[in-house]
């Protein structure tokens, strides 16, 4: 009988950085841009130089091994660096806000008046 692997294996985890999630290209570790880094976790973003998508991907080592969770992004290094740390994001209100304004035809409101 075949052992099947966890998912929440170390191998596993790191699936999600290891080639791109659009056209599965493998990343050159060289490629990644390290966003941040603490002793047990780093944030990074990578790019595919074949498709262009991005990962932002948090890698971290744990008492079980090492996990990641990633997000396919259309942010750059950059941007990710800008809001990582916005006290101003967005909330679970910002979002039924939208939604209710979205529902309307007057969509003049989404136009900040300058």
């Amino acid at each position: 009988m075949e052992r099947q692997q966890s998912p929440f294996s170390p191998s596993e985890g790191l699936k999600v950085i290891s080639a791109c999630p659009l056209c599965e290209v493998h990343y050159s570790p060289l490629q990644a841009h390290i966003i941040e880094q603490r002793e047990d976790a780093h944030l990074l973003h990578l790019e595919c130089r074949n498709c262009g998508s991005a990962v932002v991907a948090a890698v971290l080592n744990g008492q079980l091994g090492i996990s990641s969770v990633g997000l396919l992004t259309d942010l750059t290094s950059d941007d990710v660096m800008k809001f990582k740390d916005d006290p101003f994001g967005v909330n679970a209100d910002d979002v039924l806000d939208l939604h209710t304004l979205l529902a309307t035809d007057d969509l003049t409101a989404l136009v900040a008046p300058r």
